[in-house]
């Protein structure tokens, strides 16, 4: 895992510098331990559970490589009390995945807020599509009582935090289905409905999702290459492009740069005149694209006539967003 970590490319924020490759390593802060709020000092105090992030500099790399590490700093009841009084009352974890050094811990992690079910459903179903590698790992059982107890919470949160620590050193768990499908689906169908809808809050779930899945895979790997390409498409549906828009696919181009991926090609050459058009529209030199793409076409490769860039990624990975 440690040398897989260590040809990543990280990219822990959404604000993605000039050269999006070059990124700042993050500053080490100073955590506590383990508290539960007093419910004198906040409202809503029945529905809120944390903890200060853990930073063990010792346990990390002595060669300042990165190491992934998940925890689950929060949780809070839904719905709130007085809230849909029909609905029945459940507890949503907030999934926090850092990549540390030992010199300093990542001040901009990525987040993701899952349930119990969540949990459970995708220990299921990695349990029989892959038994020898789930062996031996537990599951933390439904209780009936004191189902929201700040210690149901907090050992609940650890044994998730082992579950996909343990999923991410296996690289079969890791590259399946089912962890990327736990990862990405709630965030990326809201996403796809809001795209769909030609709604700009889309483009936030889909920074966070990027964000995610480049700490944990590899940075061209196909699950990475498509959030980041459904990115560039949700920031230039408009006639006007999103303020990240250049950024974001800067990046993309910059990614694809090496790719190997036969999967992947499909999305290049749409994702080449989705940018020369970006380019055109902010007076940028698209000259750079045109010779990639020109280059391309002496090969034999069609260049024209193709697929726009959202049926490019439609294509691999159908949802719900028009095309």
């Amino acid at each position: 895992m440690r040398a897989a970590m260590a040809r990543r490319t990280h990219v822990s924020s959404i604000d993605v510098p000039d050269n999006p490759e070059d990124l700042d390593s993050p500053d080490s802060i100073e955590v506590g331990t383990l508290t539960i709020q007093d419910a004198e000092t906040k409202s809503n105090q029945k529905e809120i559970w944390e903890r200060p992030p853990r930073y063990n500099p010792e346990k990390l790399p002595e060669d300042n490589s990165p190491a992934l590490l998940f925890e689950i700093l929060s949780a809070r009841i839904m719905p709130p009390d007085g809230e849909d009084l029909k609905v029945k009352r459940y507890v949503v974890y907030n999934v926090t995945v850092r990549q540390d050094t030992r010199n300093s811990m990542d001040q901009q992690p990525a987040t993701i807020e899952r349930r119990y079910t969540d949990f459970r459903d995708m220990f299921q179903s990695l349990k029989r599509d892959h038994p020898q590698e789930m062996a031996n790992i537990d599951f933390p059982n439904k209780v009936l009582m004191g189902n929201f107890s700040a210690s149901l919470i907090a050992d609940r949160g650890l044994a998730f935090e082992e579950l996909l620590t343990h999923i991410v050193r296996n690289s079969v768990l890791r590259n399946s289905t089912i962890f990327l499908d736990f990862l990405q689906d709630n965030e990326l169908s809201k996403a796809c409905q809001l795209l769909d809808e030609r709604n700009d809050a889309c483009i936030s779930l889909l920074e966070n999702t990027f964000m995610l899945l480049n700490k944990i895979f590899m940075d061209r790997s196909k699950p990475v290459l498509l959030i980041l390409c459904r990115l560039v498409c949700a920031c230039t549906n408009s006639p006007v492009p999103h303020p990240s828009a250049e950024k974001w696919a800067a990046l993309a181009l910059n990614r694809y740069e090496t790719l190997c991926d036969i999967d992947l090609l499909p999305l290049y050459i749409p994702l080449l005149h989705t940018c020369a058009h970006l380019w055109w529209q902010k007076g940028r030199d698209q000259k750079p694209i045109t010779e990639r793409l020109n280059d391309m076409s002496k090969k034999g490769i069609s260049i024209n006539n193709n697929p726009t860039l959202m049926q490019a990624i439609h294509k691999l990975d159908p949802r719900s967003e028009t095309i």
